[in-house]
């Protein structure tokens, strides 16, 4: 019974989510905008960046290959800073029937508490799930123009990284959000995630680029390993193109060093397992603290 009355409440949020056609937009804007800062202003400066690291070991590349590879280390940034900050505005049906007073039509209900919350996480996940789809067929589309070296079994691992993102980033709204009561505190807490949660967890700029101290406490934000893993399966294709071309291990090595394909934490490097069980565990842990505030 529980079942159908939190698939009704499912239903009913995300149409509720819907019916506002500015959020959906507003929501599939903000990715759409940094897609858009890239390629006008960012391209270049990651492009060369990437020519100066393998011009040390005498390797000149494809533009092509190098093109899609700084397209896709962008896009794997934007699908992880994205999947937390859209979390956060698409829960806003949340803090909607608290302003309006629905949230107390349906406690009256005979519905349990914890359904009601758990609804508000479940459509928060797919609503948010599905502004990642678009922003990752877009961002296919682009470097499918400018060059696409993804094998298959990376373009399926990168969905479920995207699955795993969107659900770190639904738990953790919906454990925010559920101390606000106002759309004053939710414009609030989107410009304060919007402004900074992609510079702390390693998003916009290479970890590498930071002292070392500051990098040792960005890792251990467990939002970083979403984006470590999404880029390893990101750049993983286009690693191997460039290995095929010539380009030696030492120089991988310094590429993947160089644009956070790989992760350290002191001198030892995090191996790809070890990002999921951190940002698994992560999530595990605020769906713990999730029900606890909710019941």
């Amino acid at each position: 019974m529980e079942t159908k009355k939190l698939f009704a409440l499912v239903v009913r949020n995300i149409k509720c989510y819907f019916k506002d056609k500015f959020l959906f937009f507003v929501s599939l804007l903000t990715p759409m905008i940094l897609l858009v800062l890239y390629v006008t202003f960012l391209r270049s400066v990651y492009i060369n960046s990437i020519k100066d690291i393998f011009a040390l070991f005498g390797f000149a590349g494809d533009d092509d290959i190098i093109n899609g590879v700084a397209g896709a280390w962008l896009l794997s940034s934007i699908i992880a800073v994205s999947s937390v900050t859209v979390a956060i505005c698409s829960n806003a049906v949340m803090i909607s029937d608290k302003v309006d007073g629905a949230i107390n039509d349906l406690r009256v209900s005979p519905v349990n508490g914890t359904t009601v919350s758990l609804s508000y996480f479940v459509a928060n996940f797919l609503v948010t799930l599905l502004v990642m789809l678009c922003v990752l067929a877009v961002g296919s589309i682009y470097l499918a123009i400018v060059g696409w070296y993804i094998p298959f079994g990376d373009f399926m691992m990168i969905l479920v990284d995207i699955i795993c993102a969107v659900l770190f980033g639904s738990l953790l709204a919906g454990v925010i959000e559920s101390f606000i009561s106002t759309q004053g505190g939710l414009s609030a807490i989107s410009t304060l995630v919007s402004s900074m949660y992609g510079f702390i967890c390693g998003a916009y700029m290479p970890l590498s680029q930071f002292a070392e101290g500051m990098r040792n406490a960005i890792c251990v934000l467990p939002g970083t390993y979403s984006v470590g893993v999404l880029r390893k399966h990101f750049m993983g294709g286009y690693v191997e193109k460039f290995a095929e071309l010539g380009l030696p291990e030492e120089g991988q090595k310094a590429f993947m060093d160089g644009f956070d394909g790989n992760l350290y934490v002191g001198s030892t490097q995090m191996p790809l397992w070890s990002m999921y069980v951190i940002l698994l565990s992560t999530c595990a842990l605020l769906l713990v603290a999730y029900i606890l505030i909710v019941i």
